[in-house]
């Protein structure tokens, strides 16, 4: 019986054109590994290309990453249609079309003779690509816009599911899902080593250990195996380039993001245990700062190795028109939305934003009081 692994090389070798996608979140250790696998296999001259709808956050950090200007934010040409004509009964003399009222107009002359409207027939062509391979998803939605304008595509093509994580669906076709990586790009590089046409070089070594230093905040998470360091090791070896990921991720802030996690950290306070932290940011803060849910989210990457104890982060933002805004970030696989929808939040189970029609002290107040009696409830 053949190994998931060997299913998956066996997929991709009988593969015309490969499709790699990664969520919409754009989060790094999944571009890394979606990145690297489509190297390796572009290596390997297969037709391939990698998908991810467009990100709604600077990821210019990643830009490092092999071939990263190679991800492309929609599917084009996915499917053909097709306009049939039978010409058995006369031969075709010259072929034009125009365009009227939004409408395409093909205009065939016939040698002799005429077309009758019973010669032409249509169909919808075979889509693109024969094989689809997700990379770090839980389900399709989180593939957000690539997913929601193609569904019929990824229900009727064959699909690789790559993840490390408990909450994947298991949605492919095949599914190699290893709850024991703490990164998927641990997977990827496990699957490579398989291959038997396997050549990692410092170029694939450096994007999945980024992968894996993304993941695991340069090695601070508390959920390192010793499979995760040893695969760093064996990268390392490998050439990857660790100096140079280093200096991509955590050397290359800008001055505004810098200043705002200033103000964030010297306003932070911790409740409840350690189990709330949050921050509050007046008008006076942020003159000429833009704050939104992604600058913030990358602090709250930084902070969660330091909070081990911590589920929640707030932060309150004093708006111009003396509202707040409420921004949320759960570390505990705490449902955030549900937590706060009273304010009728947008955004995933780990991120929110909120507006409230409250000013700032009002708003700190109330909300941090209600968070506190719901984390109770929730012990």
């Amino acid at each position: 019986m053949l190994t998931v692994e060997q299913q998956i090389f066996n997929q991709i070798e009988k593969a015309q054109n490969i499709l790699i996608v990664f969520p919409v979140d754009w989060d790094g250790d999944s571009v890394s590994a979606a990145l690297t696998l489509f190297t390796y296999l572009k290596q390997q001259n297969k037709n391939i290309e990698i998908v991810s709808s467009a990100p709604n956050k600077d990821v210019t950090a990643l830009s490092f990453l092999p071939n990263f200007l190679e991800i492309k934010n929609n599917l084009e040409h996915l499917r053909r249609f097709i306009v049939s004509l039978d010409i058995s009964k006369t031969k075709v003399s010259q072929i034009k079309y125009v365009v009227e009222d939004n409408q395409l107009n093909f205009i065939v002359s016939p040698q002799d003779g005429w077309f009758e409207p019973s010669d032409v027939s249509s169909k919808a062509g075979e889509f693109r690509y024969d094989l689809i391979i997700i990379i770090g998803a839980n389900d399709f939605e989180s593939l957000g816009n690539v997913y929601d304008q193609n569904v019929e595509f990824f229900y009727k093509t064959p699909i690789i599911n790559i993840s490390q994580q408990a909450a994947n669906e298991e949605f492919g076709q095949i599914n190699l899902i290893n709850l024991n990586c703490v990164a998927v790009s641990e997977i990827i590089y496990n699957l490579i080593k398989l291959d038997k046409k396997n050549k990692i070089d410092e170029n694939l070594a450096t994007g999945l250990l980024a992968g894996i230093i993304i993941k695991t905040r340069n090695f601070k998470t508390g959920n390192l195996t010793p499979e995760t360091l040893m695969t760093t090791s064996e990268l390392i070896g490998l050439g990857a380039r660790r100096d140079e990921i280093i200096n991509r991720l955590y050397r290359s802030r800008n001055l505004s993001d810098l200043k705002l996690w200033g103000k964030v950290l010297n306003n932070l306070r911790l409740e409840n245990d350690n189990e709330l932290a949050w921050s509050y940011l007046a008008k006076s803060d942020i003159q000429d700062i833009n704050v939104n849910e992604h600058k913030l989210g990358d602090m709250v990457d930084e902070l969660m190795s330091n909070l081990p104890d911590t589920k929640i982060i707030i932060v309150l933002v004093e708006d111009k028109i003396d509202n707040t805004k409420l921004f949320a970030f759960s570390l505990k696989n705490t449902n955030i939305i549900e937590l706060f929808k009273i304010y009728k939040p947008e955004g995933t189970l780990k991120t929110i934003s909120a507006n409230i029609k409250l000013d700032l002290n009002t708003a700190t107040t109330e909300v941090i009081k209600e968070t506190k009696i719901k984390l109770d409830k929730l012990k």
